[in-house]
């Protein structure tokens, strides 16, 4: 758009104003020997001059704005106070407040237990008090790993978040602490509503936004928690810690393609949060799934160099030192041998209660759930998970579960399963890992067509 400048009037244009002609002879006079013509006083002026001076104030009224500009003052000051930890109720003992904290850095706990609650019978409403008398009730809970502690610290970080005037980085460090505790009891729910409260007090704080993202996803509502990361890259677009969880979640959405950029991008940065093996270990599958097999292999020698994974091949998060690596064992190298002595001995038993639950009617065998199947149909019927054994199913398959009862290594795996899994002709699972290199997996076949295939690192059998 075009803006119009008026022009400067030339003097021939003034001149013109005042009666004469455009082409009358003039002298040009220096400015400084012009005459200056006194300008005429406005209207308004004399109009001001007739008005009454103001009335002399009242002396009630002179000390009411006197206590109005004390207000604004401290108001000011207390404003500027906010932004750090000390508000202008703290500043006062604001000294005994640092040897306290002190203590807890040097980790003696009890005393600085005792001088924060002294603090308190003083000074009941200081923030930085209660915060402190929190963070030492968690760190003696800790110590004594009691839960009983850690409850009362809970506890004690509420009390953080009613304190008046609570400085903005206290209350978020509480309500923060607080969330993370409730997270360690198994209390996701409680924690998410702490940390949404959080949310609505200090909004679109980055870091509150990314412990309710987490948090959710750790509750496995990768719905509640897409739309936190996304938000979070609409303020900060470079923020790897949204990148990698936002890049995880449209992975198990099978959105392999926008997947992929996420991760690589947030891995990257390098940020806090964003160096861990499942990000190197999703980024590599969703490549591998688009059939960018080379990539994928990359991406894992990468994360095997810098300590994620045991090898390329080996990529479980949860790992032993010094463990034997290899793809296949035999039953005297597992020192498994009378256990698998005992299944084959029994595989007919355990074939045919196996089969008779095949039936759609039992409602024994359901879908895979973790999104290992490329094509076909894989079915699972589950007898223990996690070391617990599956009552209910073991009454449909009870011989079973009394041979697999005499396998204390199997029905104690703490990361392990005993199931029943058929696959229907056509199906072919993705190449995939465990989660840990403490185990290991024996197949028993128990209807065993022609053509099977099964691979193993590089070894197919």
């Amino acid at each position: 758009m075009e803006k119009t400048v008026p022009k400067p009037i030339k003097e021939s244009e003034s001149k013109k104003s005042e009666g004469q002609t455009p082409d009358a002879k003039k002298e040009k006079v220096p400015e400084s020997k012009k005459e200056k013509k006194p300008e005429p006083k406005k209207e308004k002026e004399t109009e001001l001059k007739k008005e009454k001076a103001p009335e002399p104030k009242k002396e009630d009224q002179l000390v009411a704005e006197e206590e109005n500009k004390k207000k604004r003052k401290k108001n000011s000051k207390e404003e500027i106070l906010l932004v750090g930890r000390t508000n202008t109720y703290d500043k006062a003992i604001e000294k005994e407040l640092d040897l306290c904290e002190d203590l807890i850095v040097q980790k003696k706990y009890e005393s600085a237990l005792r001088r924060f609650e002294k603090l308190l019978t003083t000074h009941p409403a200081s923030p930085r008090a209660r915060l402190g008398r929190a963070n030492a009730l968690y760190y003696i809970a800790d110590e004594q790993r009691s839960n009983d502690l850690l409850k009362s610290c809970i506890s004690a970080y509420d009390e953080v978040a009613k304190a008046p005037n609570c400085p903005n980085e206290v209350l978020k460090e509480a309500m923060i602490a607080q969330a993370d505790r409730l997270r360690f009891l198994g209390n996701s729910m409680k924690s998410i509503s702490v940390l949404e409260d959080l949310n609505k007090r200090i909004p679109n704080d980055i870091t509150v936004l990314r412990e309710l993202g987490v948090t959710y996803l750790i509750k496995g509502n990768n719905n509640a928690a897409k739309p936190i990361f996304q938000k979070i890259l609409e303020v900060v677009p470079s923020d790897g810690h949204a990148k990698v969880h936002l890049g995880f979640i449209l992975k198990s959405e099978t959105k392999y393609e926008e997947s992929i950029p996420l991760l690589t991008e947030g891995i990257a940065t390098e940020e806090e949060g964003t160096k861990e093996g499942k990000y190197y270990f999703h980024l590599g599958d969703a490549l591998y799934r688009l059939g960018r097999v080379e990539q994928a292999y990359e991406v894992y020698s990468s994360a095997a160099k810098k300590g994620f994974f045991l090898s390329k091949w080996q990529r479980s998060l949860y790992n032993v030192d010094s463990l034997t690596a290899k793809p296949w064992w035999t039953p005297d190298s597992a020192k498994v041998a009378k256990f698998i002595k005992l299944l084959e001995d029994n595989w007919q038993v355990i074939r045919d209660e196996g089969v008779a639950n095949m039936d759609p009617k039992t409602g024994s065998f359901v879908p895979e759930v973790e999104n290992l199947r490329e094509s076909g149909d894989w079915k699972q019927f589950t007898l223990y998970t996690r070391g617990k054994r599956n009552d209910a199913n073991c009454k449909r398959a009870p011989k079973t579960c009394e041979i697999i009862d005499q396998i204390p290594m199997a029905t104690s795996n703490k990361r392990g399963q005993v199931k029943f899994s058929v696959l229907h002709p056509g199906t072919h699972i993705w190449a995939h890992c465990g989660p840990t290199n403490c185990r290991l997996r024996s197949h028993l076949g128990l209807v065993v067509p022609d053509g099977l295939r099964i691979r193993v690192k590089d070894q197919t059998r």
